[in-house]
């Protein structure tokens, strides 16, 4: 049982199991697979006109509460 464990500094244990790392053509996402929403989502054009429109409804809720 003792072989099965590496002692590292302080109370860590790591297991045998731990250190065996995949292949690297099980990690690597395959080519042709799309990017998704939130790849989307982070494009500097879209965040711009994102912002712009939460700029203009917070404007609108403000000066519902605060002036009418």
């Amino acid at each position: 049982m003792s072989g099965d464990r590496v002692r590292g500094p302080g109370y860590a244990i790591i297991c045998r199991e731990m250190l065996d790392t995949p292949p690297q053509s099980e990690a690597a996402p395959p080519k042709d697979e799309p990017r998704g929403c939130l790849f989307a989502l982070s494009q500097p054009p879209l965040m711009i006109f994102l912002a712009v429109i939460g700029c203009l409804i917070l404007m609108a809720a403000l000066h519902d509460l605060l002036l009418l």
